[in-house]
């Protein structure tokens, strides 16, 4: 996140939920990206990533449900054109004074910091491998033409030259 003021957003005062358990706040946010970066995905710098939570107070801590949500770009893994798109995470995490486990957070006093629940989702979600799109030709391997854009007429090999032999005889075989 940028600046102290997204910041200070994702700091959630629990009080109130602290001392009643079983109590549930909403939390619907949106914070500006300090840009977040796996491989070759990003999550620019300054681009908005929605938070839309619940959490509900337990005994031993409160629960954090919802949804985290951000643009994300790259290069196609296939073409090397601009890929994009949008994540959408759906979180789940406990939240607790002293984290009796590594996966819990911890709770500093009566607030809650979202900022790493944040980053870890939109980081865990990045694309490692982005495509332009699910259907995406890519370059062909011959002239290098992006064939999305172009039929090039190269077809790839889908022989395998170790059963060559094995080709042989099957097409010396009578069919009948």
């Amino acid at each position: 996140m940028t600046g102290e003021t997204a910041r200070a957003a994702l700091l959630i005062n629990v009080a109130d939920l602290l001392r009643r358990p079983a109590s549930r706040k909403s939390v619907r946010l949106t914070v500006p990206s300090d840009g977040f970066t796996v491989v070759d995905s990003t999550v620019p710098a300054g681009a908005p990533i929605d938070v839309d939570l619940e959490l509900e107070s337990l005994t031993d801590g409160v629960v954090v449900t919802g949804q985290v949500s951000a643009p994300w770009e790259a290069v196609c893994r296939r073409c090397l054109g601009p890929a994009h798109g949008r994540l959408d995470v759906t979180v789940r995490e406990l939240y607790q004074p002293e984290p009796l486990s590594e996966e819990a957070f911890a709770i500093d006093g009566e607030v809650l910091d979202l900022e790493p629940l944040v980053r870890e989702a939109v980081l865990l979600e990045l694309p490692l491998a982005p495509l332009c799109r699910s259907d995406c030709a890519g370059l062909c391997p011959e002239c290098g033409v992006d064939r999305n854009e172009v039929d090039c007429g190269h077809r790839p090999d889908t022989g395998d030259p170790r059963w060559a032999a094995l080709d042989g005889l099957r097409d010396g075989l009578d069919p009948n």
